[in-house]
């Protein structure tokens, strides 16, 4: 039983791995483009 194969999901672009819809994304989901804060920073680190 895959839950992950009904929710949307999009690749990080600093990782490259897809991530899936979280519930703590529901109202920001069109402005979430990081799988974590880790990739975030490093983000910030590489500009």
């Amino acid at each position: 039983m895959h839950k992950k194969l009904n929710l949307p999901s999009k690749i990080c672009p600093v990782c490259m791995r897809s991530f899936y819809w979280r519930k703590k994304w529901a109202r920001d989901w069109s402005n979430v483009k990081y799988c974590s804060k880790r990739c975030a920073l490093n983000r910030v680190k590489e500009s």
